[in-house]
């Protein structure tokens, strides 16, 4: 029996698959995803899969991968979808086949308790809050029951904590195998798992990593590999252009010198003055800092001389030559004591490879990437690629050798494009020649979903525009006892639209205001979940960046959706700047071919957190005219899914008084 006959008889009524698993229900679009994943499977190339929302995609392609017997490697956007597809996902299909798979989980360095970096945190004195030496002993207490220090596991840990910097590793300060822990390492322990397993679960941001340095366990894995699937692809040029960069942080330098001070102390107090050196790296790092000045949190400065724009060309070149000092000071002292402890072999290696990225950034950018500094309490200065293609096709689609892979690689994701080539996604990934599927979502949009623009509000320069938002989510939420999600394009808006709202309703309790960052994002979602459960009072959520996308919430708690403005790149960005000067270069237009395509996916994942079951009703706003107005409106409200088109605020608020909490209603109206 070919594979594609066996996936296609468990996708049948009556299957294992369907009497096992609860949520199953046979889809025809699931099934012709599958089975083109199968076929890949069985004969190798390139499938490029864009699943809408509801398809199923998951076990699209978990079933075919576990059928064919082959070492299949999955990676996801994020650790949090790593681990629902390792924890939950993989395991119920495991068991519901039957099969004798054995899956593992692999991740970076920071993810992942380091011994020895614990140990050299309890001698730091430098600790300056009780809560930080509580979140220590809670950390040293869960040390000696976890079996795989994966820090995920720990509850109540922000992820924002500094600790986590202090209790993990970084390639640039693992002792490796000089590390006296080193047997009892919980990064090893897990590639070591990964490489004895058939499906191994990933993350982008690993995977790119890898990519970089080589260095990450996925050197040994991937040539084991037969089948590779990349499953949120539409995050991958992104991740890969972070990851392909060359990059090099203040705060890197700041962590050196803690490292150095705390490691001369403990092991070689007296043979050299490590206060000193610990710092001037501290002093030659923040002087850098004010060569910058009072520049706007968040800026990115374009780079495309000898100092960033606005930057005094004498004071750049000064601070970075203070810096390169201040590393050769500390590689000649670490070099009188290499052989005392691991820590100082580590530390030099450390040392070197931080003078040389002084180094790079003190010459001039390759001609083929883009140079800038992005601006906050730190600074951080980058060059990179403008995407990935070159490396897809020289360093993942072809062997070593130059010669093409016979390997499947998979890449799927419920938003890839607005045009049938999914050019938004395959030309930056250099994919161009791949098979496409395009897989539309089982939903019914036209009576679970409506779109309203309001044609009353400012134009979205306006400076009163986020207020007028704030205004109609004032009117709109308590109709609905909450359950709205405000998407914001920029922080500032985030920040005028949450302070309106809190000072509305803080005072009478009515609804609980959500703001990204207030709050560790796990905490928030729970909360948004419970709604007005228990007594509760219902929320409003209001948000940014990462919630625009892998915001799952189905059921009758999320019913709105709030977007502010259409989410084009800032065209100010200098990544966004080279992109599209490349495009103009070649004869082709920048807003056509890069803006509105960007704008069009960013606009559809923000649309995909309101429908997510097909017992879901809610209405979607966007709150720009241009939508409406502009002729490329069209193509923008075509990339959304075929929503119902509320004409006016009549209409609009005829829908929110249909809305109610059982989400099973015929339509909205």
């Amino acid at each position: 029996m070919s594979l594609q006959d066996a996936v296609r008889g468990l996708f049948s009524a009556g299957s294992a698959l369907s009497q096992t698993v609860e949520e199953f229900s046979p889809r025809q679009g699931q099934i012709d995803m599958a089975l083109s994943i199968a076929r890949t499977i069985e004969e190798g190339g390139v499938l490029v899969v864009e699943a809408g929302t509801g398809v199923g995609k998951t076990y699209s392609y978990l079933v075919p991968a576990l059928l064919s017997g082959e070492r299949v490697l999955i990676s996801t956007a994020s650790k949090n979808l790593q681990d629902q597809l390792y924890g939950r996902d993989l395991p119920q299909l495991i068991d519901a086949l039957g099969l004798p798979v054995r899956s593992a989980l692999l991740k970076g360095r920071g993810s992942y308790l380091c011994s020895h970096r614990l140990e050299l945190a309890r001698h730091d004195a430098s600790f300056p809050e009780r809560s930080t030496l509580r979140s220590l002993a809670k950390i040293e207490t869960w040390a000696h029951t976890t079996r795989t220090g994966d820090l995920a596991e720990l509850s109540g840990l922000d992820e924002r904590s500094p600790l986590i910097p202090l209790v993990t590793s970084t390639r640039e300060n693992c002792l490796g195998t000089q590390c006296p822990k080193f047997r009892a390492c919980h990064v090893n322990q897990a590639r070591r798992e990964a490489l004895a397993a058939d499906v191994v679960v990933i993350n982008h941001h690993l995977f790119f990593a890898d990519m970089a340095v080589r260095e990450s366990g996925m050197a040994e894995l991937l040539p084991s590999v037969r089948c590779v699937i990349f499953d949120e692809a539409h995050q991958l040029n992104e991740t890969g252009v972070q990851f392909l960069g060359t990059h090099l942080g203040t705060g890197q330098l700041l962590d050196f010198s803690r490292d150095l001070l705390a490691c001369g102390l403990q092991f070689a107090r007296g043979l050299a003055d490590w206060s000193q050196l610990a710092s001037d790296i501290e002093r030659a790092s923040r002087d850098l800092r004010l060569v910058v000045g009072k520049t706007y949190p968040g800026s990115k400065l374009r780079w495309t001389d000898v100092a960033p724009d606005s930057i005094h060309e004498g004071s750049w070149v000064e601070a970075l030559d203070k810096l390169a000092t201040v590393c050769a000071r500390a590689i000649q002292a670490l070099d009188t004591v290499s052989e005392m402890a691991p820590d100082f072999v580590r530390l030099h290696e450390r040392a070197v490879h931080l003078a040389g990225l002084l180094a790079f950034f003190s010459g001039d950018c390759d001609v083929a990437a883009v140079r800038w500094m992005d601006v906050g309490a730190q600074l951080r200065l980058v060059e990179s690629p403008l995407d990935i293609a070159n490396a897809v096709q020289n360093r993942l689609l072809k062997t070593e050798e130059g010669v093409e892979s016979s390997r499947s690689w998979i890449f799927t994701s419920a938003t890839l494009g607005d045009d049938t080539a999914l050019s938004w996604f395959t030309e930056p990934c250099g994919l161009e020649h791949a098979e496409i599927l395009r897989v539309d979502s089982p939903f019914d949009y036209a009576r679970q979903a409506a779109v309203y623009v309001p044609s009353r509000l400012p134009k979205p320069s306006d400076p009163t525009h986020s207020a007028k938002v704030a205004e109609l989510v004032v009117k709109a939420a308590p109709l609905i006892g909450g359950r709205t999600l405000v998407l914001t394009t920029t922080l500032r808006a985030l920040r005028t639209i949450s302070e309106q709202l809190q000072q509305q309703f803080e005072a009478t309790g009515v609804l609980d205001i959500l703001v990204q960052g207030q709050l560790p994002k796990r905490e928030i979602m729970e909360r948004f979940r419970l709604g007005d459960a228990d007594g509760r009072p219902g929320c409003v959520l209001v948000a940014s960046a990462s919630f625009w996308e892998g915001v799952d919430i189905p059921g009758d708690a999320l019913q709105l959706v709030v977007i502010d403005k259409l989410p084009f790149p800032p065209p100010n960005d200098p990544l966004v700047e080279a992109r599209a000067r490349r495009l103009e270069q070649s004869g082709r237009s920048a807003f056509k071919d890069y803006f509105l395509p960007e704008a069009a996916v960013a606009l559809k994942q923000g649309a995909g957190r309101l429908i997510r079951r097909e017992s879901d009703q809610g209405i979607l706003v966007v709150c720009d005219t241009r939508l409406t107005a502009m002729s490329y409106g069209r193509r923008l409200l075509a990339a959304l899914p075929p929503m119902r088109r509320l004409q006016s605020e009549d209409e609009f608020f005829a829908g929110l008084e249909a809305l109610t909490r059982t989400s099973t209603r015929e339509s909205l109206l």
